[in-house]
């Protein structure tokens, strides 16, 4: 645990209690805070209590009197569509919103770094699509290399649940745009902007919004070294500006999937198969992407070619990195290969909750059998019509399934309804050397609680073929 520092004997709120809530609330009181709870479940709310914490309702004027600040859990609103109406109480009564990643960055850095002989970076990644894979890919590497790593934030553990730093230790943290966009602090070493695509503009009021909360890490996070994603024009523009206002050394490396990168720069570029370093004009090293079995298809590849760029900065030689890269066993439900049943390959990429993710899976593989559907998301599967000459037949499933058949017309497709229907039929129908591919690009809501329960009950549908 990280205690938080800057609150000794000040009551502070903290608003939701799940993971990180809870984490907020134990760290605030081993820095000397006095945390106040609540959470709109009731469920929540007892296992705090539980725990010896207060627990009042931060909605009523009685209990934000005399608090300093208030700690939001990062899915709760606190601007768009409306706040959190305890976030309303909050700033009325004068209290600063905060999130965990800001009592981090405000509480990682104490006076015992003096006496160290490295001292600890911070590795942080965003981005819309890519943001675990990468954050695994990287925590992955430095562990294999030697290093000192934890992992937390948006996978693993939360921040504040993390331990405190020692001598040459590497913290990696995956960050949403919501955890980004409210942090009061913002301080990485290093960090990745990965990619954006439409996804949770009702929570930022647009693209604009969306990439402003992205763009935070970055405009006021002031890294050493900024990795960015350079094939949608939100990412030119961040690299361009980034590199325009320092001063000297190499602040930005561009990283890309499909295009070679010119100018003289730091690049980082992925294209057919290869990874390739190239600086100041020439390549300095390349990998091959294609014996990477845990990092199929080009998405895959940017997610390799920022990880690779991350390391760099940190020291490792490509050789390391390659090794690294050759024993990734890859993270659950993003790509996963679950198993081969006479010749065809069970892939599992559950974590494709939208068309853009579902793209990138597509595009990964050839001759599929596309299990897709669930709860649909705006524009439903249109925008991957385009690639279903990759695709020999579609499987569809959940509430999404009618409306998806109406959008993909004449492309050969069944209403399967459910999972196990669908795999069967699949299974059923398939050939050997072709994929059935679990890519829903949809949200899992209306028939599983998560992606990860959908995706295991897709591994253990699979796993019951190979019976």
């Amino acid at each position: 645990m990280i205690p938080v520092r800057g609150y000794e004997g000040r009551r502070v709120g903290v608003l939701g209690l799940g993971r990180s809530g809870l984490a907020a609330a134990r760290a605030l009181a081993a820095g000397g805070a006095v945390p106040v709870c609540w959470d709109d479940g009731e469920a929540a709310r007892k296992a705090a209590e539980a725990e010896g914490f207060e627990i009042a309702d931060l909605t009523k004027d009685r209990a934000c009197e005399g608090m300093d600040a208030l700690i939001t859990s990062p899915g709760i609103p606190h601007l768009y569509p409306a706040p959190h109406p305890a976030i309303v109480t909050a700033q009325a009564h004068g209290a600063v919103i905060d999130n965990d990643i800001g009592l981090f960055f405000r509480s990682f850095a104490t006076e015992d770094w003096e006496s160290f002989d490295r001292p600890p970076r911070v590795v942080c990644v965003t981005g819309s699509n890519g943001k675990s894979t990468t954050t695994a890919l990287i925590d992955h590497l430095l562990r294999t290399a030697g290093h000192d790593v934890q992992m937390g934030g948006n996978i693993g553990r939360g921040v504040l649940d993390l331990e405190p730093a020692r001598d040459g230790m590497i913290v990696v943290l995956e960050l949403s745009s919501y955890q980004i966009e409210l942090s009061r602090a913002l301080s990485p070493d290093v960090a990745v902007f990965l990619n954006l695509s439409p996804d949770h503009l009702d929570r930022h009021g647009g693209m604009g919004g969306y990439f402003a909360a992205k763009r935070r890490l970055f405009a006021e996070g002031g890294p050493e070294r900024s990795i960015i994603g350079v094939d949608e024009v939100e990412g030119r523009f961040l690299a361009a500006q980034l590199r325009e206002e320092a001063e000297n050394g190499d602040p930005v490396i561009r990283i890309s999937s499909g295009q070679k990168l010119q100018g003289a720069g730091w690049s980082v570029f992925a294209r057919k198969g290869f990874l390739a370093e190239w600086r100041k004009g020439r390549q300095v090293a390349s990998i091959d992407l294609r014996a990477m079995p845990a990092l199929p298809g080009a998405h895959n590849h940017q997610n390799a070619c920022a990880a690779y760029a991350v390391c760099r900065s940190l020291g490792l030689a490509p050789r390391a990195i390659e090794a690294g890269m050759a024993s990734y066993p890859g993270l659950p439900h993003r790509c996963q290969i679950v198993g081969d049943v006479d010749g065809v390959r069970y892939v599992n990429d559950s974590k494709a909750t939208n068309a853009d993710a579902a793209e990138q899976a597509l595009k990964a593989f050839e001759r599929i059998r596309w299990i897709a559907g669930g709860r649909a998301k705006e524009g439903g599967i249109a925008s991957l019509l385009p690639l279903m000459d990759r695709v020999e037949k579609t499987y569809l499933i959940g509430e999404a399934a009618e409306a998806f058949a109406a959008q993909l017309g004449d492309h050969p497709h069944i209403i399967a309804g459910t999972l196990a229907e669908a795999l069967a039929a699949a299974h059923a129908d398939a050939q050997p050397s072709e994929t059935v591919l679990l890519a829903p690009a949809c949200a899992s809501f209306d028939q599983f609680p998560s992606f990860e329960a959908r995706g295991e009950a897709f591994e253990a549908l699979v796993a019951g073929l190979k019976t």
